[in-house]
């Protein structure tokens, strides 16, 4: 029962959601790949569009990207990635990826700038509640590439379109076409163009991001919407960019975290050095708790909300950007899985299906890994004139890992109310046991550290030998500190 309540429902009812997972998140890249249809279209030019591209690269004869904003993407943070200039994370599993689908991708991204944190984490920094936590050293054999979101995607999209079977047309999309219980192409406005035009398609996929207007397409169509569960988590943020100087901090990572319920009101620091020798800082607050663009409301929060490094990087380091804010009202799922009826000719990936908290640096990883999904769906030669039953179940099991590590913390915030997943209590205990042993314990630390960074299903944590190390060490330290004795 524990199993089944930390892991969910898997693909199939003998294959655990760990082991899905695992197959997944492979590292290698397939051996074969089959062309089985003509014409792919893919709206969307972002990183699960961009990846999606790519995998469809390997079965359709054509590809064809759709993409509203220009195609300049040198110029920084585009129009349609609004938190673009925000802090962005890409996990260690979604380096992992990236390199299965791009061969060369870290080293290239290396020698662009992006920075490449040492394995050991020396150059890292956790403070919870205002205080240091210096966990256990482990040794990470995937470790994270440090850049902006704008430099990243660049990077992926030129890798994208040099493959010879992809080309991007800059558009704005403006429906679906059907031919009876199919998707069949797309409606779209050319750039320049007043009238729309329609590009045909065997294969529809939608990486338009949380705003996608499919749910309305499919409605106007007759079709049912997805079921979407939402989380409000109403989370603020504001971020800058300063030139990296290591007289005021050696520091290339930090994270600052303040839990509830400890006399201060919940809060989320980052600081990242990235690419073109700078830092770029992040200082995030809930609800009604909101940093604004003006710079000296921004210095004054870091110096009194964050620890040290941040007020000292704030007042000291040289700005090289403005202030940019960005507001979240909620994490959101669009359970394709649970749809009444689903046409034929039609996927969903990356923000489309889910988009989380970001402040815990999924988004861009799951959406490599839902493109690691497509492959796998692809690779069985599905019918494309039936619906994508078994890619929306495979996905599944993705977004429930990053809605079990997001959902889970952000349940503990005041102003979040729920919904709360089945067994929650016990669940919410034995996370607390594990975070606290991964403070002394390098073990417990490294598989804690694997499901944070997606590299592993949570439902590992939840396995015999992990639970019983644990509960060893919760008891072996009470031993080692005896209550006192009563006068």
């Amino acid at each position: 029962m524990l199993q089944r309540a930390m892991s969910g429902i898997g693909i199939h009812p003998d294959i655990s959601p760990a082991r899905a997972f695992a197959e997944i998140s492979a590292a290698e890249p397939p051996h074969s790949a089959t062309v089985f249809f003509r014409r792919a279209v893919v709206i969307g030019a972002g990183m699960a569009g961009l990846i999606a591209a790519r995998v469809l690269s390997d079965h359709a004869e054509q590809v064809v990207v759709i993409e509203r904003d220009s195609s300049d993407v040198n110029a920084g943070a585009r129009p349609g990635v609004p938190q673009g200039t925000q802090v962005h994370a890409l996990l260690p599993a979604g380096v992992v990826q990236l390199e299965r689908w791009f061969p060369g991708f870290a080293a290239q991204a290396a020698e662009g700038g992006a920075v490449v944190p040492p394995a050991d984490g020396s150059r890292a920094q956790f403070f919870l509640n205002g205080s240091l936590r210096a966990a256990p050293p482990i040794m990470q054999d995937s470790p994270g590439l440090m850049s902006t979101r704008p430099f990243l995607e660049a990077l992926v999209r030129r890798r994208t379109l040099a493959v010879r079977n992809i080309r991007l047309v800059n558009g704005r999309a403006d429906g679906i076409v059907f031919d009876g219980d199919r998707v069949t192409g797309v409606r779209f406005v050319p750039a320049g163009a007043g009238k729309a035009v329609s590009e045909d398609s065997d294969l529809v996929v939608d990486a338009m991001g949380r705003s996608s207007r499919l749910g309305d397409w499919l409605e106007g169509n007759s079709w049912p919407r997805p079921p979407m569960r939402r989380m409000p988590i109403k989370l603020n943020y504001a971020s800058a960019m300063f030139e990296y100087d290591e007289r005021i901090s050696p520091a290339w990572s930090v994270i600052s975290q303040s839990s509830p319920g400890t006399g201060r009101p919940a809060r989320i620091g980052g600081l990242l050095r990235v690419e073109g020798d700078r830092w770029i800082m992040l200082i995030a607050g809930y609800d009604d708790d909101r940093p604004s663009r003006d710079a000296r409301d921004y210095a004054r929060r870091c110096r009194q909300d964050f620890p040290e490094v941040f007020g000292d990087i704030a007042e000291r380091a040289r700005m090289v950007s403005d202030v940019t804010t960005y507001h979240q009202a909620d994490s959101r799922r669009r359970d394709f899985h649970e749809a009444a009826r689903l046409p034929a000719g039609l996927i969903a990936a990356g923000d489309s299906v889910a988009s989380f908290n970001p402040v815990y640096g999924q988004g861009m990883t799951s959406a490599v890994l839902h493109a690691s999904c497509l492959s796998q769906w692809l690779r069985s030669e599905p019918s494309l004139r039936e619906p994508a039953t078994a890619y929306f179940e495979t996905v599944r099991v993705v977004v429930d890992a990053a809605w079990q590590i997001c959902t889970f913390a952000d349940l503990e915030l005041p102003h979040v109310d729920g919904p709360y997943p089945r067994g929650y209590r016990l669940l919410r205990w034995i996370s607390g046991q594990l975070f606290e042993a991964a403070a002394t314990d390098s073990v417990s630390n490294e598989r804690l550290a694997r499901v944070t960074t997606m590299l592993e299903h949570p439902s590992s944590l939840a396995k015999l030998p992990a639970l019983l190390r644990v509960l060893s060490l919760r008891l072996r330290s009470r031993v080692a500190s005896p209550r006192p004795r009563l006068r």
